[in-house]
């Protein structure tokens, strides 16, 4: 198994429901490959642990309720011994389960993996279980059980949103991407060897995302990395983007993969996405742009007033998965060719880096904050930022504004550049807080963010009160 990294802030959330003296009812979410599975594996190390997972859904819809329920009974066989159970109902199946449990000495651990693959077939999946957990499992104070899925909006509309299980649950972990000083522990001992510019190019593609990153090879540079992963036939990253918008959207994943699709070149709103995909603005692009934003593939951004920090109702959305671009912009053009030929020679993909940059900033503002000297309590509100032109102000796009208490916004230029950062970006800087309609009280202070330094007459011109150089959190700490 692969070594473990990270995630220490979710592990002590959830370590402290190992001393307490009631049942605890969790609920795991995020997006395929995120760690799910492997954060529950590695907190279930402490006590005896049951693991159980629905089966992923198929083109030809074969998989029915009933198999998720012959599914479910092998799999307490192999969990328990105990075998020849009748499958035609879930509450037999959790009672068996918990009247087993419940016998076990010392903490247990129930896993119900992938839940909205389990349970989205049988309507009376979810009713059934909520009745094992008031009847019989929640009886016994020594178990935690963890109800883990990948289709975010699925769970929030059936668990979480739902009056069944309202006051039951303790916990609604959302897992996000791991941070870039996590990140750079998956070069291994090479991390000291290998520059920050190296690294971030991999991140372009993988993000923050573990099960990608436990396919690097840092013997090997970022060119050879991606061209094994991304362009070479049956590797994951080719063969990737189906799997996931299959498992996750089944039958209507065309339609999400097209309105992603409308998104790698730039954040849209709602009506730009509908004029450019030809899709008529309603109910169900809106269902299908929520369900993206809960899977954590897309997000929202609302711009706000700068007079008192409201949010507007404008927004924006902007792909915040990098592997999702990459994979569109430069993979699925190419993936008839990369199967017959077996392997091609990668396109010229660092075109994208500043999109995919970007993303790796605000992912990890948490950092930027920490590097900026900002408690994050100050903090208003802090997202990219676009104010539409009107007869008193021209547009203008920030690419992430922070606004504090007290009066001050903090307007970060984020740059990804091989070379040295010169002074052509004073003007574009200059013209962004030209064009921003602040109040007079306000402060404005630049931040620049960037990857490959920046040079001495751009330092000397003291436009930027602070220039952060974002590879720091990709370098050997030792």
């Amino acid at each position: 198994m692969p070594t473990f990294h990270g995630r220490d802030k979710e592990l002590n959330k959830l370590n402290r429901f190992i001393k307490k003296k009631t049942a605890s009812l969790i609920v795991f979410r995020g997006r395929r490959r995120i760690g799910k599975t492997r954060l529950a594996q590695e907190y279930g190390k402490q006590f005896k642990t049951y693991t159980f997972s629905g089966l992923p859904p198929d083109d030809d819809q074969k998989i029915t309720a009933q198999i998720q329920r012959e599914e479910f009974a092998r799999q307490i066989k192999r969990e328990t011994g105990i075998g020849g159970l009748a499958t035609e109902d879930w509450g037999d199946l959790f009672w068996h389960l918990s009247e087993y449990t419940n016998k076990q000495r010392g903490k247990i651990l129930i896993v119900l993996d992938e839940i909205n693959w389990m349970g989205s077939l049988d309507p009376a999946f979810l009713g059934k279980l909520k009745i094992a957990w008031d009847d019989y499992f929640k009886k016994n104070p020594r178990l935690i059980m963890i109800l883990s899925g990948s289709m975010s909006a699925w769970i929030e509309r059936n668990i979480l949103s739902s009056s069944g299980f309202m006051g039951r649950i303790s916990l609604d972990l959302v897992l996000e991407e791991l941070p870039l000083d996590t990140c750079n522990d998956f070069w291994g001992k090479q991390k000291v060897n290998v520059s920050a510019y190296e690294k971030f190019k991999i991140l372009s593609v993988t993000g923050g995302v573990p099960r990608y990153l436990e396919e690097i090879n840092p013997q090997i540079s970022a060119e050879e990395n991606i061209q094994t992963l991304a362009f070479q036939k049956g590797e994951l990253l080719v063969e990737e983007f189906d799997r996931i918008f299959t498992d996750l959207f089944s039958k209507r994943n065309e339609k999400y993969k097209t309105i992603v699709k409308g998104l790698i070149n730039g954040s849209q709103s709602l009506n730009g996405i509908s004029e450019k995909l030809g899709i008529q603005k309603g109910g169900q692009i809106s269902e299908y742009l929520d369900d993206l934003v809960e899977t954590g593939f897309i997000t929202r951004d609302y711009t706000w007033n700068l007079k008192n920090g409201q949010l507007s109702k404008l927004s924006k959305y902007r792909l915040r998965d990098n592997y999702l671009r990459f994979y569109l912009k430069y993979i699925e053009p190419n993936k008839n060719k990369i199967i017959s030929e077996g392997s091609i020679k990668p396109p010229a993909w660092h075109t994208i880096m500043g999109l995919q940059f970007e993303n790796l900033v605000i992912n990890n503002r948490q950092l930027l904050y920490c590097n900026l000297g900002i408690d994050p309590n100050e903090v208003i509100i802090a997202n990219p930022y676009f104010q539409r032109k009107t007869n008193t102000h021209e547009a203008c796009q920030i690419d992430f504004l922070i606004q504090m208490k007290f009066d001050t916004l903090i307007l970060c230029e984020i740059k990804f550049s091989r070379e040295k950062i010169g002074c052509s970006v004073i003007n574009e800087i200059s013209e962004k807080i030209r064009r921003l309609k602040a109040p007079r009280r306000v402060s404005i202070r630049p931040a620049l963010i960037h990857v490959n330094g920046v040079t001495e007459p751009l330092v000397e011109s003291d436009t930027f009160a602070n220039i952060i150089d974002f590879s720091g959190f990709l370098e050997d700490s030792n």
